[in-house]
């Protein structure tokens, strides 16, 4: 049986369930490790359980802390939307945003607000993490604040932006398209550059974002038709590397491969397939949309993005 709540401590136990560690939550917490010890017992005490095991990596969760864990972010969440202020002031606003994005997004999103942000809010943090397979489960949780993900505007995507969850809000933040890199010297180069030169040599894939096949696969696949994959990986830095020294053709989204071409001897051209441009997009659950925190945060990141992508337009059209 549960004894009476000290509801202070939830928090203590939020962090932990996070950090899976005492130091680590007694540095978010702001408080000495002995302090956040002493709150881990008397949660203990009141939940009559150990609710952490000490581990050589850490703290582990035990089934009864796991049990209590979508339970406390509801109450939280209440306590939270309960005592939200009206009004938010960003110079004096200690939040701490969580997100989850693409990692492609990373070099295209963050330069363009996160200026701005340090300079209106000193003290606002954003705990970002790149995007995996549960993430949209948490978003949808509100475990997390703010999300950057790619989704399709091409009809023939499962990732179609119509395909979102109706518990999300969202913005489209940029619009690209996919590119195709070859190493200076590739043999393709001295071909018509077709589809069937496209799918005639082998091809190396970056996987992220928790999406296991892009669009142009699944187009391909509407054609019976279909690349053949011989290296797959998570990372784009070293796949730009990998393909810089082999003849294999990477495909990647244009306008962070702009990013990220200098100090590679690679040349880009099109995919010759048809596909619709696809879009980063920033997602939210609607339970944040009247938080004036949120809200602030969602702007400025909207329009420090729109503004950059509107001035990139401008000289490519020069």
């Amino acid at each position: 049986m549960v004894k009476q709540l000290d509801f202070n401590l939830l928090r203590v136990l939020e962090v932990l369930l996070e950090e899976q560690s005492v130091t680590a939550a007694a540095s978010r917490l702001h408080l000495s490790q002995s302090a956040v010890s002493k709150q881990l017992s008397k949660l203990r005490e009141t939940f009559d359980d150990q609710l952490f095991e000490r581990t050589a990596y850490g703290l582990k969760a035990t089934p009864r802390a796991l049990q209590l864990a979508p339970e406390l972010r509801e109450v939280l969440q209440r306590l939270d939307q309960f005592t939200r202020p009206n009004s938010f002031e960003p110079a004096d606003s200690q939040r701490r945003f969580r997100m989850h994005l693409v990692e492609t997004s990373y070099s295209l999103v963050f330069p363009h607000f996160v200026p701005t942000l340090l300079n209106q809010a000193p003290q606002v943090s954003i705990n970002s993490q790149t995007w995996a397979t549960d993430s949209m489960d948490k978003l949808l949780r509100c475990e997390i604040d703010l999300g950057i993900i790619c989704r399709e505007w091409d009809k023939r995507s499962l990732l179609h932006m119509n395909n979102l969850p109706d518990e999300l809000g969202y913005a489209e933040l940029i619009r690209d398209y996919p590119v195709c890199l070859v190493r200076q010297g590739h043999p393709l180069l001295n071909e018509p550059w077709d589809l069937d030169t496209f799918l005639k040599y082998r091809h190396l894939q970056v996987t992220f974002g928790g999406l296991e096949h892009w669009l142009l696969d699944d187009v391909l696949r509407l054609e019976h038709l279909q690349r053949d994959i011989a290296v797959n990986m998570t990372d784009f830095n070293s796949a730009l590397d990998l393909c810089q020294h082999s003849d294999l053709i990477l495909c990647a989204p244009k306008k962070y491969v702009m990013h990220m071409l200098p100090g590679h001897d690679l040349v880009c051209l099109d995919v010759p397939v048809h596909v619709e441009p696809g879009a980063y997009v920033l997602v939210w659950h609607k339970h944040f949309n009247l938080d004036p925190s949120h809200s602030w945060l969602r702007n400025l990141m909207i329009d420090g993005v729109r503004a950059q992508s509107s001035n990139d337009d401008k000289l490519s059209a020069r």
